[in-house]
């Protein structure tokens, strides 16, 4: 394994015991039922805090909710390529591999959406249509910063006019950040559940990145 790809993997490997552990601090660390119905908070003091500074804007909600489809619409879309190829080329292994690595890249993040609907963390600081959601980590921010980074690595990849790449590069960025500051000043998360959401999609593309370079090498 060349060095570039072994430190990207001991950075995963970090990124994720940081992920557990900080799991692990949020459902037990300053507990208190501050939530809706008395739902029980890890990181009370922080997360009342914030809730407290930034309200909750329903109208905001809905507009990040909706753009969360963004993605969705991305992974649709290489997904669609990955099957004209393979109708095309008439074997699984004749697919391009990064294509391949990106398809089981798509799986592991709808695995983990998956499991955190089942094993609750925390609820969310305001309830949905009269009811209590899953809140950790925020799947938003989860889809949006997961998804997206790894598409600007195949546009990159794949785009050779350079200022055309450079500005599709810059519109997922800022499309990212409008995302992600958009679901904290909504209020519909804790603070603690994004920062869940960013350190486990941070672990998930770099080994994706690490990945994708090791089958293109």
């Amino acid at each position: 394994m060349k060095r570039k790809n072994r430190n990207e993997l001991i950075l995963s490997a970090a990124l994720t015991a940081a992920f557990v552990i900080w799991t692990v601090l949020v459902r037990t660390f300053d507990l208190s039922p501050i939530g809706p119905q008395g739902s029980s908070v890890g990181f009370a003091t922080l997360n009342g805090f914030i809730h407290s500074l930034v309200g909750v804007n329903m109208t905001l909600y809905t507009i990040t909710d909706w753009l969360g489809l963004v993605p969705i619409a991305v992974a649709l879309g290489f997904a669609i390529l990955g099957l004209v190829q393979l109708i095309k080329r008439k074997s699984l292994l004749a697919v391009d591999r990064d294509i391949l690595v990106l398809g089981g890249f798509y799986l592991y993040v709808i695995a983990v959406y998956v499991l955190f609907e089942f094993v609750v963390i925390n609820y969310r600081p305001v309830l949905i249509d009269g009811h209590l959601e899953a809140s950790y980590p925020s799947s938003t921010t989860l889809l949006v910063t997961t998804v997206l980074p790894s598409a600007m690595m195949q546009l990159d990849s794949r785009v050779k006019n350079n200022a055309l790449r450079k500005g599709v590069d810059a519109a997922i960025i800022i499309f990212i950040a409008f995302m992600v500051i958009g679901r904290i000043i909504s209020g519909v998360h804790w603070i603690t559940d994004i920062t869940g959401g960013l350190i486990l999609s941070s672990a998930l593309v770099t080994a994706y990145h690490m990945l994708s370079r090791i089958e293109t090498e």
